[in-house]
């Protein structure tokens, strides 16, 4: 695949439109399934509270990966990403309910580099907390 974004029509300060990403319980199930990260606090309510948690949480590496595929949503091609890296910040608590939770995540294009690598700052939230920090991904563009 080959990114649809085209590296000459991005300028630096470009917003990318934000995106909301639902998290319910199954997802964390599947998750771990994947991931081999059976924690409990991932989905067993009565053990995340035990452990002083509000409740079950998302996968840090979840939450990452949400942001990633925002990057993946943007550029068209999962190849296009070079170099990817996040802080945690904060959890995705996720209420055993119909509406679960939401990430949101968006992006600024940072810098553009050479060799049509641009450098996108990313904002990942859940409610009003900030659920990673310093997301950074370079990405390679058409």
């Amino acid at each position: 695949m080959t990114a649809i974004v085209k590296y000459d029509e991005i300028e630096v300060g470009q917003e990318i439109p934000a995106a909301d990403y639902s998290v319910h319980r199954v997802n964390l199930v599947m998750y771990a399934g994947a991931s081999g990260d059976f924690n409990p606090i991932h989905w067993n309510e009565r053990y995340a509270k035990a452990v002083g948690l509000p409740d079950v949480i998302a996968h840090g590496m979840f939450t990452m990966a949400e942001a990633g595929r925002f990057i993946t949503d943007w550029t068209g091609d999962p190849g296009a990403i070079v170099d990817y890296g996040v802080r945690f910040s904060s959890m995705v608590v996720v209420p055993d309910n119909d509406e679960g939770a939401v990430i949101t995540v968006s992006g600024v294009v940072e810098a553009k580099l050479d060799d049509n690598q641009v450098v996108v700052a990313l904002t990942a939230k859940s409610g009003d907390s900030r659920v990673l920090s310093k997301a950074r991904a370079t990405v390679r563009l058409a």
